[in-house]
């Protein structure tokens, strides 16, 4: 990042451009590119902006069918749980089926309008020099928008369900705090694949249905299936669903141990994410 000043040294007034140069090779410094990514943060929001817009997210009809859409699919599994497992299930677990596929269709739907973020801005990355972070990050933004109406229908299914309220529920901001870096994380990361492998996006639905059945969203995080138990720590879901599932609904605080994989599982997959990316970004003009 460099400043090239525009105007004499007798103008009233001397206006200043910022030039992002992109490094040659290898990681870029953090602290220029960090800065270069601040400075930028309004174009990122106006691309997060032009994607709502796009999806008719400013319509009235718009926003219901964000509620709409994951309600309907909440009652479908509820209904297919309790044909699986022989027996009813109650309001709570219906209010657990929902946190958990709120949360989860935001990771998915962060991870795959993420996949498609570089590729998609192609135009833009062979004609404007920005750091590429933004485009995937602005996807998660995106899809953490289209998120924040559903906790609405959570509130109303909790005060049905009789779900516990008190100060534990403070909580849930770090805890969503982790599910977006995790988002932004695993978002870079198939932004970064499907530039080399144009059939991500394509593998990405059976991927996430498959993720959905192996973690804590239709089923309680002590349910978890004898099989899936020994693999349960290398699911980083089992630690976030798990614990979003079990501090909103069941009023119980998450131990030290999941906090621990919460945090570690986020923010490592963040830093990969962030690595991964910035140190390919330079080949991104070539590969599009």
């Amino acid at each position: 990042m460099r400043t090239v000043p525009v105007g004499g040294a007798d103008d009233d007034y001397v206006l200043e451009r910022h030039v992002y140069e992109p490094h040659r090779a290898g990681l870029p410094k953090f602290g220029p590119y960090v800065r270069a990514l601040w400075r930028r943060r309004e174009f990122g929001f106006e691309l997060s902006r032009s994607s709502l817009r796009a999806a008719h997210f400013g319509t009235v009809f718009g926003q219901l069918w964000l509620v709409i859409s994951p309600l309907l699919l909440g009652a479908v599994y509820f209904v297919l749980v309790a044909i699986i497992s022989g027996q009813s299930q109650g309001a709570e677990f219906f209010a657990h089926l929902l946190a958990g596929l709120f949360v989860f269709y935001f990771i998915a739907g962060a991870m795959t309008a993420g996949s498609k973020s570089v590729v998609g801005g192609g135009r833009l990355i062979m004609n404007m020099a920005f750091p590429r972070v933004l485009l995937p990050l602005s996807s998660v933004l995106t899809a953490f928008m289209r998120f924040l109406p559903t906790m609405a229908v959570l509130v109303v299914v909790g005060a049905i369900a009789r779900v516990p309220i008190g100060a534990h529920l403070l909580l849930a901001l770090p805890l969503l705090a982790f599910i977006v870096v995790f988002a932004s994380g695993m978002a870079m990361v198939f932004a970064t694949l499907q530039v080399y492998f144009r059939d991500t996006s394509n593998f990405l639905p059976y991927f996430t249905r498959m993720w959905l059945y192996l973690s804590p969203v239709l089923y309680y995080i002590d349910q978890v299936p004898e099989g899936l138990r020994p693999f349960s720590a290398f699911n980083p879901l089992f630690w976030l669903i798990g614990a979003w599932g079990e501090l909103l609904v069941r009023g119980n605080v998450p131990s030290a141990t999941v906090w621990l994989g919460c945090i570690l599982w986020s923010v490592g997959t963040f830093v990969v994410g962030w690595l991964f990316l910035t140190s390919r970004e330079r080949e991104f003009a070539v590969r599009i």
